[in-house]
């Protein structure tokens, strides 16, 4: 009989194109084989089957994978159409199990761990007993224009992926902002106040002074620009994978959060609907 250490390793590629980076990884029990981030929205549809060659050809093979990932955004309507297109065409032609993954989460995790992983803040990842405090409160942030941003609210877990506390979803930031004040006293109430509040991602249009200052006082407020990598989308596949919550391959879809601009103007002209279900 075969030990648990003599198991082969799983080894999955992951694959985003929701943000302005192309990202491609090949991960293996929680570590990065290779891993190609490129920038370039506009250029995702040109880019990505060939980086995903050499990201292959870099790591063994496409015979030595167990298994896909796909960030499903919320982000670029087209962007995100993109990657799941490819992961379920090549999750298909491999016959391999597939798996979606929220890219705000994997854009939290691995914007946390950038601003987290500093020397200043190396003591700090998470609330020490007695202290009053809860873990660090994470909001990742994708400019959706017009006042929004694709955003959702996670706890820190040290080396773990995020824990969720709000769902993806398309908000208008300053209503986003005073709703994070008022969740942050009512955790105060209970003893469990994040230390810090990490706006990680696009921080340029909502991660100011002046966009935050709802919520001066209330934590310690850190704004960390990040661009996704893809390791991040690969790690927390991983996890889906090993536990065997893999999404069928046909009706995989993008998580839009909202209708793409054309679809609501068509919409609003009584030339178009929607299906609810």
């Amino acid at each position: 009989m075969t030990s648990a250490k003599e198991q082969p390793r799983k080894r999955f590629l992951a694959l985003d194109t929701a943000t302005v980076t192309l990202g491609v990884a090949v991960t293996e029990s929680g570590r990065v084989v290779h891993e190609i981030n490129a920038s370039g929205e506009r250029n995702h549809s040109v880019h990505l089957l060939p980086i995903i060659g050499e990201a292959l050809q870099r790591s063994g093979g496409a015979e030595m994978l167990k298994g896909i990932t796909v960030g499903i955004g919320p982000g670029s309507y087209t962007g995100t159409r993109i990657a799941v297109t490819a992961a379920k065409s090549l999750a298909w032609s491999w016959k391999l199990p597939v798996v979606g993954v929220s890219t705000l989460q994997a854009l939290a995790w691995g914007g946390w761990n950038a601003g987290a992983g500093s020397p200043e803040d190396a003591a700090g990842l998470g609330a020490r007993p007695g202290e009053g405090f809860g873990p660090d409160w994470i909001v990742p942030l994708l400019d959706a224009r017009r006042g929004q941003a694709y955003t959702a609210l996670f706890a820190a877990q040290g080396g773990e992926a995020p824990r969720r506390l709000a769902s993806d979803r398309v908000r208008l930031m300053a209503d986003w902002v005073g709703a994070l004040a008022e969740r942050i006293e009512a955790a105060k109430a209970q003893g469990e106040c994040p230390r810090r509040l990490w706006f990680v991602g696009e921080t340029a249009v909502h991660g100011g002074a002046e966009s935050l200052k709802p919520l001066e006082g209330a934590a310690e407020l850190r704004a960390q620009p990040y661009e996704l990598e893809g390791r991040w989308i690969g790690f927390l596949g991983e996890a889906r994978h090993a536990s065997g919550d893999t999404d069928d391959v046909h009706s995989l879809i993008p998580n839009y959060t909202q209708l793409a601009e054309a679809e609501a103007n068509l919409l609003k002209a009584g030339k178009g609907g929607v299906k609810s279900r």
